[in-house]
């Protein structure tokens, strides 16, 4: 079963932590043989750039005052990539799926 849901405007580390816990709610029920769900999550983030773990500090262009006139944010994160910008208006989709009931991998 597959939801979609709507976050709608969502603070970029409140998502995160949601996501988390999607996720291992459905790693708990595949390890005990219960029953999961995919889900497709739409939303907006007030205006953030990501940094993920493999990203470079010296690759962002703006420096912390540029972030506060812009009422923008930082945020360092465990995903891969390097540096994202999220922001109103835009929509973002977090998917999150058994890729293995559709016979994919990583």
């Amino acid at each position: 079963m597959t939801i979609f849901s709507d976050w709608n405007l969502i603070p970029y580390p409140q998502a995160w932590e949601r996501q988390k816990q999607l996720f291992d709610a459905l790693i708990q029920a595949k390890q005990h043989s219960e029953p999961y769900r995919n889900y497709i999550i739409m939303c907006e983030h007030p205006h953030v750039y990501t940094l993920g773990k493999n990203g470079k500090e010296e690759n962002m262009l703006l420096g912390e005052e540029q972030l506060k006139a812009m009422d923008a944010t930082l945020y360092r994160t465990d995903r891969g990539g390097d540096i994202t910008y999220h922001g109103p208006g835009q929509l973002v989709c977090y998917p999150i799926f058994n890729l293995e009931e559709f016979g994919w991998g990583l």
